[in-house]
């Protein structure tokens, strides 16, 4: 395996670790499998890696909408349980890292597009401000705007994780 492949591989596991709070083989494989089947799609405009990262991260998202999630979650007893835990308190303490990522994650996606778009990309794809503003053809400003304003809409609806 040559050293870009290995950097490659590592970035997409980091994704999906991160997005989904553990390791899972069969995203990863299905990441590999759309590359491979959209590779002419690909246009040379930005970096292999931030395409890579954004199928990565949809892949995710997909897999968090996807039939098999909603089984796991019914499995630990899905919204009643995240109920159950905000009634109780000390919610730092009773959520694990993985059913918080899950509950973050479920209010990005929530956000609108526009706001969603630019958190996806500097939160979790470590894109820079000027990389995001010249995807979108819009201001720099109007990039940070946009962040600021999704942070105070999350902050809002996640308050809760943090105990208020």
């Amino acid at each position: 395996m040559t050293a870009e492949q290995t950097e490659h591989r590592n970035l997409i596991r980091a994704v999906i670790k991160k997005l989904t709070g553990s390791y899972n083989e069969d995203l990863e494989q299905e990441v590999y499998l759309r590359a491979w089947q959209n590779r002419d799609k690909y246009q040379d405009k930005g970096k292999v890696r931030a395409w890579l990262s954004t199928l990565t991260a949809n892949l995710c998202r997909d897999y968090f909408k996807s039939r098999f999630f909603r089984e796991d979650k019914n499995k630990i007893g899905g919204d009643e349980l995240l109920e159950k835990i905000v009634v109780q308190g000390k919610q730092e303490e009773r959520l694990d890292a993985k059913t918080r990522q899950k509950i973050i994650l479920k209010a990005v996606d929530a956000l609108p597009a526009p706001l969603r778009k630019v958190v996806v990309w500097y939160e979790f794809e470590e894109m820079p401000y000027a990389e995001i503003a010249r995807r979108l053809d819009i201001p720099e400003g109007t990039v940070k705007s946009r962040l600021s304003t999704a942070r105070k809409i999350l902050a809002e609806q996640l308050k809760f994780l943090r105990g208020e």
